[in-house]
């Protein structure tokens, strides 16, 4: 496929205007929010559908944030144009998970080292078997020590990039009985973009509800309290 030429379809940057890194959230507001609790000097280089970007710097290095949207779709999209077009080399997914295990609680942070899904994303590659989409080692490392540092709550595991937020069938036993943490809703094709890319990936997410126990987190606390898992991908750059 030929090259398309900047600002992509999606995306109305510049070349230069992303940097290499990039950390990604799915609703725009907690992008915006990002940008004005960790970055100095913020510009916005998208509004393209809403979906809001900003590049500034923390801590003195260069780092992007912006939003991806709901489910694999939306965030193949965006992180394709990203990797392929924009020559970002890492992006990281801050996000909301729903529970699966009875260990975790509201506010824990899961980082997903391996995402599986009921997607049909990967058949595009047309591999003769079932690939299984997983995180950089490196990045996963480096946020179970910022956690460990922090005395953050977190597990390390497995998570469920699903395709329906809502279900006839969710068969979350059988996810359960696999050891699965959680359930989201874009790791996986993240994952599989990065993989083919030769890029770097990482979630991180918070619980925001817990589908065994019913607990659950407002939007607004969504928005603009999971700050945790933010102070872990800031870690990593």
């Amino acid at each position: 496929m030929e090259r398309p030429k900047t600002p992509t379809p999606h995306i109305g940057a510049q070349q230069g205007e992303i940097a290499k890194t990039v950390i990604m959230a799915g609703d725009p507001l907690r992008a915006k929010f990002m940008a004005e609790k960790f970055l100095d000097n913020p510009v916005q280089f998208n509004n393209v559908r809403g979906m809001l970007g900003f590049t500034g710097t923390h801590q003195g290095r260069p780092v992007s944030v912006m939003g991806h949207g709901m489910g694999i779709p939306s965030i193949g999209i965006y992180t394709y144009e990203l990797f392929n077009f924009y020559d970002v080399d890492t992006i990281i997914r801050v996000g909301s998970a729903g529970a699966i295990q009875e260990d975790l609680r509201i506010g824990d942070l899961v980082i997903a080292m391996g995402a599986c899904t009921n997607s049909n994303y990967g058949a595009q590659y047309e591999l003769p078997g079932t690939f299984a989409p997983i995180a950089d080692f490196s990045l996963v490392r480096q946020a179970a020590e910022t956690c460990e540092r922090l005395g953050y709550r977190y597990r390390v595991g497995n998570v469920f990039s699903s395709d329906t937020f809502y279900t006839e069938n969710a068969h979350n036993d059988k996810w359960i009985s696999m050891g699965v943490l959680a359930v989201e809703m874009e790791a996986s094709a993240l994952y599989m973009n990065a993989a083919r890319a030769g890029k770097r990936a990482l979630t991180i997410c918070t619980v925001s509800d817990h589908i065994i126990t019913g607990e659950a987190t407002t939007a607004e606390e969504r928005q603009t309290t999971f700050t945790r898992m933010m102070d872990v991908a800031f870690s990593l750059l």
